[in-house]
């Protein structure tokens, strides 16, 4: 045990005299999580439209200062032809082009439909969609306005007997914020990076400078290397997760649902995957270098592609679906965003715990194993 204290303190030494690893273990959180705060956000809050209103009546004035008034829609651009309005799309001046026909005005007064022309820019498909939901709500409620105005002046009396209002009532995230969802991932891969990356290279480190060899030689075991190696690195993991939930309640305004406990507990078990893929990581390479790379391209950008991260794992092919299982990350992010977000316990969440245990025990056992007999 004393052999673990002295190795695990020596660890710390060496890490508080590389101010370089002080920055990148406490500070990049930080700056990262700030970052991918205000950059990583899908909402769309206003639409560049270009309109070309062939019509020019008081129909048309009203659709368009609906869409105006909305304060989704911003018009860029009142087109004099068509192919201003395609100039505009094929150029991303736009992402939504209106033309409306010569006879909108007359069709509508004489009680027939009338069509309108709506172009979206397709190139990002989630911003298409959203706006395409926007103008279809707002259409859906001029077209009411104008049959209602239409009954009006004919004198016909209507009685309604009754309708159906929907209550609409959003929960966990009433807002619909992008970054209240996205911000609790980043926990994920703030330890992905800390501790897969900052493992492997320290272990390399050793073995490049010669170190390594010196401490093959001494009584320590292998077990004690790399509990002496892998607990500072949980430590600084820990660390990590505080930096990043004090930022998340402090500058976000995002406050933790659910109980800090069961949020360390999983982060954990979490770690015990990472840190394992770290070692392993280590045996496989010869230089820093090497490690970064590896640990770069095999390790945590199929991580971060496969968890639910950036993109909805339901989007992707079956096959990939079930890769997505052997991630250790998908089954974190989806304990940690049941915690900040809905507050979810033990009793909610047991099933992906108990896989991420498991797991962090499995990957820990093999990389120790290959470790150890690199050591031998």
């Amino acid at each position: 045990m004393n052999i673990i204290k002295l190795f695990i303190s020596k660890e710390f030494r060496q890490f508080l005299r590389d101010p370089k690893m002080f920055v990148v273990v406490l500070i990049a959180p930080v700056i990262q999580l700030i970052f991918l705060g205000y950059a990583a956000n899908r909402d769309l809050n206003f639409v560049n439209t270009a309109v070309y209103d062939m019509d020019k009546s008081g129909k048309s004035r009203e659709l368009i200062r609906d869409l105006e008034g909305s304060g989704f829609f911003k018009i860029e651009n009142i087109a004099n032809n068509y192919n201003e309005v395609e100039s505009d799309l094929d150029n991303a001046k736009v992402l939504c082009g209106i033309v409306i026909p010569d006879d909108f005005e007359k069709k509508l007064l004489s009680k027939r439909t009338a069509d309108i022309q709506i172009i979206f820019d397709g190139s990002d498909g989630n911003k298409a969609s959203i706006a395409s939901g926007y103008i279809a709500n707002i259409l859906e409620s001029f077209s009411k306005d104008v049959s209602i105005a239409i009954v009006d002046r004919s004198g016909i009396k209507i009685s309604f007997t009754g309708n159906v209002t929907p209550e609409t009532r959003v929960w966990y995230n009433p807002n619909l914020t992008t970054r209240n969802f996205m911000l609790p991932s980043i926990v994920g891969l703030i330890l992905i990076i800390i501790t897969i990356n900052l493992t492997s290279l320290a272990i390399v480190k050793e073995r490049e400078v010669g170190t390594l060899e010196q401490l093959i030689v001494t009584p320590i075991r292998p077990y004690q290397m790399i509990i002496g190696k892998l607990v500072p690195f949980s430590i600084m993991g820990f660390v990590a997760i505080i930096l990043v939930l004090s930022v998340m309640r402090f500058w976000f305004g995002i406050e933790v649902k659910g109980s800090l406990g069961f949020l360390f507990l999983s982060s954990f078990f979490f770690m015990l995957s990472t840190l394992g893929l770290g070692l392993f990581v280590s045996t496989i390479s010869r230089t820093q270098q090497q490690a970064m790379i590896t640990s770069a391209f095999l390790v945590i950008m199929p991580m971060i592609f496969l968890s639910g991260f950036s993109f909805p794992i339901e989007s992707m092919p079956q096959a990939i679906q079930y890769i997505t299982y052997l991630v250790p990350l998908r089954y974190f992010i989806i304990i940690i965003r049941g915690i900040v977000l809905k507050g979810l316990g033990f009793a909610d969440l047991w099933q992906e715990v108990a896989v991420l245990f498991m797991m962090g025990v499995f990957i820990m056992l093999i990389s120790s194993l290959r470790f150890k007999k690199n050591l031998e």
